[in-house]
């Protein structure tokens, strides 16, 4: 049994991840009907290096190992998570493909006139695995320490100020979005292919400021290369209990963009593959062991709902983001 990494996006892995273990299959809960019968893509929408990519490898390796199968991580990053979501839409609903994205799944009506999939409709959920808030950040050298003072500079330069983001569409594009109609400021929106891109752009002072996932600024804060100035969430970090969240820094109370992880199959999957599935993946992000070694450091709390759970959250933001968005002057491309 092998579990292999792929990259199909213009940046390459530092490293690839190859693991062998000999098991024996599982059966499928007294299903008759035996899975995998063949490999199973776990496809990520995002470069490799931010949470999305993390929590894939995790739930690839301990997969393989409860079921016997192999399970390859391609990465398929770009236009915003839809290169890698529409190739999924598109494979057999068979349980051979899943996808483990984040909320942008729910949020990219609001930035595309015209997706070549419906996030609802084409996709049947499997579990919201994770959540993590998300975290205004500046290298260490930007003059501002505090979200206020960012405010005020970027208000002495309209225009001028650029903010890094993991793509249009993406929490990380619409939490600066919505600071912006909030704070009466203008930048510059500067998308790339994820969230280690972005930390590389804060680092070599290509972007003013990001609001990323905790998972790939925090190492960078804890160096003292970055600055963080405020969690986006309604709740200050346990991670980082002395950063005020933004709207505590600016007087903007329900000013909060979070964001999930979650796990999604094509619509029409059989329900004993989507069972199986949220079985073995719920007990892997409650497992309490990896919950404190691997997640928490990283600032990722391990969830695990229903299937229905999901898609019901999807049902509800989907509404809800694009309200933000036109709210927020974003016209969709």
């Amino acid at each position: 049994m092998t579990i292999r990494v792929a990259s199909f996006g213009r940046l390459s892995l530092a490293a690839m991840l190859a693991t062998s273990v000999a098991v024996f299959a599982g059966s499928l809960h007294g299903q008759s009907t035996a899975w995998p019968t063949k490999p199973v893509r776990v496809v990520v929408p995002h470069a490799p290096g931010g949470g999305t990519d993390l929590l894939a490898r995790l739930i690839a390796e301990r997969l393989a190992i409860a079921t016997g199968g192999t399970f390859v991580v391609e990465n398929r990053p770009g236009a915003g998570i839809n290169i890698g979501t529409d190739f999924v839409a598109k494979q057999p609903a068979d349980g051979h493909t899943i996808l483990v994205t984040t909320n942008t799944h729910a949020m990219n009506v609001a930035f595309y006139n015209k997706l070549p999939f419906d996030p609802i409709k084409d996709f049947d959920g499997v579990s919201l695995i994770a959540t993590s808030p998300l975290l205004m950040a500046v290298n260490a050298e930007f003059p501002a320490k505090t979200v206020a003072e960012f405010i005020t500079l970027a208000r002495t330069k309209p225009g001028a100020l650029a903010y890094g983001s993991t793509g249009i569409g993406t929490p990380q594009h619409l939490a600066p979005a919505m600071l912006e109609s909030a704070a009466g400021i203008t930048m510059i929106h500067v998308p790339y292919k994820g969230a280690g891109p972005v930390a590389n752009a804060l680092l070599g002072n290509e972007v003013a400021t990001a609001i990323g996932a905790v998972n790939g600024l925090l190492p960078h804060v804890r160096s003292g290369k970055l600055r963080a100035l405020g969690v986006a969430d309604s709740k200050r970090s346990s991670l980082m209990p002395d950063v005020p969240t933004i709207a505590e820094g600016l007087s903007l109370p329900g000013y909060s963009v979070q964001l999930w992880y979650g796990v999604l199959v094509p619509a029409g999957t059989p329900r004993a593959i989507v069972d199986r599935l949220n079985t073995e993946i719920n007990g892997i992000v409650r497992d309490p062991h990896l919950q404190k070694d691997r997640l928490a450091p990283l600032g990722l709390e391990g969830v695990g709902t229903t299937p229905d759970q999901l898609m019901d959250v999807i049902k509800a933001e989907v509404p809800k983001y694009v309200k933000a968005a036109r709210a927020a002057n974003i016209q969709p491309e």
